[in-house]
Parts: structure tokens; sequence; C-alpha cells
């Protein structure tokens, strides 16, 4: 049936009723889902994203073997709650250590403990950034794990470190500094078999 005139007129008045409605159902929709995310906490909306961000950062740490070997140690404050400081960053947390006695006055025995390393490993990262700056803190590529990688030299500098702790250090321990001076793996064991007898062999020089 053909349209007259007169529907022609009427007919869009009922259109723009229809379009109204539609539009009033939309905005009591969005207004609904807008109560809904902002009844969630801001941490709640945030956390997906921010778990992914700690995941792809972690993967790029372990990468690199710049992953903290004891995060759960670091107490400094400023790796609290924060989304810049990370305790899993080895690189970073070093750098803080250094910087807190450098220009905050903290003594070595504090900013170490609270950095979750031992002294030796401060005076290590020390000269490490002495010689290359901040790309000196970085870990050096890990070579096998074979004894006879242990020189004279690398001996005597875990010597100096035992010397200036003034104790025994742990396999471990030694271990850390031997990959971060010299860029060499051994086992705790293995080093401290061959650094015992040249701790003998030091002393008798001495005497």
């Amino acid at each position: 049936m053909d349209l007259s005139c007169a529907q022609l007129i009427i007919e869009p008045s009922i259109f723009a009723c229809i379009y109204v409605a539609l539009e009033v159902a939309f905005l009591d929709i969005m207004v609904h889902n807008y109560r809904d995310i902002m009844a969630k906490p801001p941490n709640t909306r945030r956390l997906a994203s921010g778990s992914r961000q700690r995941t792809r950062r972690q993967q790029a740490l372990s990468a690199q073997g710049a992953t903290h070997p004891r995060p759960q140690a670091v107490t400094d404050p400023l790796f609290r709650d924060s989304s810049f400081f990370d305790p899993n960053d080895l690189v970073q947390v070093k750098y803080e250590m250094l910087r807190s006695v450098q220009q905050e006055g903290r003594s070595v025995v504090e900013a170490a403990a609270s950095s979750g390393l031992s002294r030796p490993v401060f005076y290590v990262a020390q000269e490490l950034f002495q010689r290359g700056g901040l790309p000196g803190l970085l870990p050096r590529k890990r070579g096998p794990k074979r004894p006879h990688k242990l020189s004279d030299e690398a001996l005597a500098a875990l010597a100096q470190a035992i010397q200036e702790a003034g104790r025994m250090l742990k396999g471990e321990e030694l271990a850390a500094l031997l990959a971060q001076r010299f860029g060499v793996e051994a086992h705790p064991r293995s080093i401290i078999r061959r650094l015992l007898p040249y701790l003998r062999r030091e002393e008798k020089k001495l005497r």
C-alpha cells in the first residue's frame, strides 16, 4: 500500500520516539556497567595488567642471570610495595646498596644486610662499579663448571674477600663472588677444595 504524505509526516515522530527509548536503555546499561566496575577496588582493576608486566620482567631478569638469589631478604624500605624498585632485580638492588653508602652515609654492614647481600659482595660490586659504571654490575656470562677455571688470581681474590669479611665465607658466597668477578661458575664444594690448600700455602709463606 502506498504511503500518503500525511503518513510520511507522522511516521518520523514514531521513529524518533523509538530512537529515544533505545538510547535511554543503552545509557541505563552503561550506568550499571560503570557502577560494577567502580565497585571493584583500584588494585583489583590493575591486577591483571600488573601481573603480566611483572611476569615479563621476571623472564627478562632470568634470561640475563640478573635475578636476586634471595629477594625475600631485601628489607630496604625502597623495595617495599613499589612498582619501580624490584627486589628481584639484582643490578638495581646492588646499585641502591652502593648509593646508600656513598650518598646517604649508611654503613656497609647495614646496606649489605638490607639488600640481602654480604659484605664481600658489596666490596666486589663497589670495585666493579668503579671500573665499569652501571654496566659493571651486570652479570657476566658464566663459564663451564670446571675446577681448573679457578686460577691463582681467582683464589687470591676469594682469600682477600674472606680476610675483609673477618670470617670464613660459605661456599655459596664464594661461588657468587667468583661468578660476579671472573664470570666463572663452579660448585661451592669444588671451590672449597681448591681454596683451602691455597690458604694453607699462603699461610706458610707468611711464617
